[in-house]
C-alpha cells in the first residue's frame, strides 16, 4: 500500500499482528499515561471549558487495561494545565475509577493526578497545601491511587527546599496509602523552574532524596520526567528500599526498564500493544536461566521496542509539551476515536510534516492497527490541508 506524504511517497511496511490481551507484567509495574478524547462537536477552542467524549475516553482506557497496563490518568498526557479544566478533570477521575472498579481494584488499575491547577491564585504555602488536599481527597474518594503532580503554584512561591518539604510533608499526612511523586522537568512544563528548591539538578536531587527518605513509608514510587538516563539510573540506586522508580523518560525507556526501572509513560498510550509484548518477553527472560533462551528473549524485548524509540522521540521532540498532539493523532489513525480533535484546540500544535513523519514511524514500528483505515484518515487530513 502506498500513500503520497509531505516529503515524498511512502510504501507501508508489512502489517504486524500483536498478541491480544494478557495479564500485567510480573517484573515491572507499568502505567500508560492516557489522553482524553475531545467531543468533536463541543466548543474546544482555546480557553473554553473542556468538552470531553466520555464514552470514547473510557473505551480507550479499557483498551490499555486489555493489554495488562495500568492507567495513569488526569495527568499531563490528559492535558492538565493545557486545556483540561478542574471540572472536567474531577469528572475524569470519577469516571475512570468507576470504570476500573468494574474490572477489579481501582487502586491496582488506575492512579490519578492530584495537583493545584484549580487554584492558580494560591500565593502562600498554606493555600497550596489546601489546594493539593482538595484534589488528593477527590482522588482518594474514588479508590484510585494518588499521583502528586508538580505544582506551578509551589514552583512560583517556594523560597527553597524547606518549603517543598513542608508542603509535601503535610500531604503525606493526608494520604490514606502510599502515593507516587512526580518530578516533571521544564521541557514538559516551562513553568516548573527549580522544582525541589534549586535550578541545579544535583542540588534538587539531594533535596528530593531527603524528602523521599524521610517519608519512605508513604511513597509508592517516584516518576521522573527529566529525559536524562544517567541521572535516572543514579537516582534509582539512591532511593530507599521498596520505593519504585517509574521512568518518565520517553526517549530512553527500553534500557531503563530493562535495567530495573518501572514505568509511567505517555508513549505507552500510543504503543500499548508493542509495550505489552516487550514486557512479556522481559518477564520470561528474567526468570530464564543464563543461556541462549534468555539471550533470545532479551533480544526479542529489544527488537520490539527499538523501532518505537524513533517514533517516541519524534512525538516528544521540542517543544516537548506538545507531545499530546502526536499521541491523539495516532489514536485517531488507529480508530480509537472518530475525530482528530483535542481540548483547547491542541490538534493544531504540530505541523503537517511532523504528523506525516509520525505516520511513517508508527507504520515502521508496526503500530498502525488497520493500515487501510490509517491511510484513509491520513489522506483525508492531507486533503483538508490542501494537499
Amino acid at each position: 500500500m502506498r500513500i503520497d506524504l509531505p516529503g515524498g511517497p511512502y510504501t507501508l511496511s508489512e502489517p504486524v499482528t500483536w498478541p491480544a490481551g494478557g495479564g500485567p507484567a510480573a517484573g515491572r509495574v507499568v502505567y500508560a499515561a492516557a489522553h482524553v478524547v475531545a467531543d468533536p462537536l463541543g466548543d474546544n477552542t482555546p480557553g473554553a471549558p473542556a468538552a470531553v467524549d466520555w464514552e470514547a475516553t473510557l473505551r480507550f482506557r479499557r483498551h490499555l487495561w486489555s493489554y495488562g497496563l495500568r492507567v495513569a490518568d488526569a495527568m499531563d498526557t490528559a492535558q492538565r494545565n493545557m486545556g483540561l479544566d478542574w471540572a472536567a478533570t474531577r469528572e475524569l477521575i470519577r469516571r475512570s475509577a468507576a470504570e476500573a472498579a468494574t474490572l477489579g481494584d481501582p487502586a491496582e488499575l488506575v492512579a490519578c493526578g492530584a495537583g493545584t491547577d484549580h487554584a492558580p491564585g494560591a500565593d502562600d504555602l498554606d493555600a497550596i497545601v489546601a489546594a493539593y488536599a482538595e484534589q488528593v481527597e477527590t482522588v482518594q474518594e474514588t479508590g484510585a491511587g494518588v499521583i502528586v503532580m508538580a505544582s506551578r503554584q509551589l514552583a512560583r512561591v517556594a523560597a527553597g527546599p524547606k518549603d517543598y518539604h513542608r508542603v509535601y510533608g503535610k500531604l503525606f499526612g493526608l494520604a490514606d496509602r502510599p502515593v507516587i511523586l512526580h518530578w516533571l522537568g521544564e521541557m514538559f512544563d516551562p513553568q516548573l523552574p527549580g522544582y525541589w528548591g534549586s535550578r541545579d539538578v544535583a542540588a534538587a536531587t539531594e533535596s528530593f532524596l531527603e524528602l523521599v527518605h524521610a517519608h519512605a513509608a508513604m511513597v509508592d514510587g517516584v516518576k521522573v520526567s527529566l529525559l536524562d538516563e544517567e541521572h535516572e539510573v543514579r537516582l534509582r540506586a539512591a532511593l530507599p528500599a521498596g520505593v519504585r522508580l517509574y521512568t518518565g523518560d520517553d526517549f530512553n525507556y527500553p534500557s531503563l526498564i530493562r535495567t530495573g526501572s518501572h514505568a509511567l509513560l505517555g508513549i505507552f498510550d500510543a504503543i500499548a500493544p508493542a509495550a505489552a509484548a516487550a514486557l512479556r518477553a522481559l518477564d520470561a527472560a528474567e526468570v530464564a536461566p543464563a543461556g541462549p533462551d534468555r539471550d533470545r528473549l532479551l533480544a526479542s524485548y529489544e527488537e520490539i521496542l527499538a523501532p518505537t524509540v524513533p517514533l517516541s522521540r519524534k512525538i516528544f521532540e521540542t517543544p516537548t509539551f506538545h507531545y499530546k498532539t502526536g499521541i491523539v493523532f495516532l489514536a485517531w489513525l488507529n480508530g480509537h476515536q472518530d475525530a482528530f480533535a483535542m481540548v483547547n484546540g491542541a490538534q493544531s500544535a504540530r505541523s503537517l510534516p511532523h504528523l506525516a513523519e509520525v505516520f511513517r514511524l508508527a507504520d515502521r514500528a508496526g503500530l498502525l492497527a488497520d493500515q487501510e483505515l490509517a491511510v484513509r484518515r491520513m489522506r483525508a487530513l492531507l486533503e483538508v490541508s490542501g494537499l
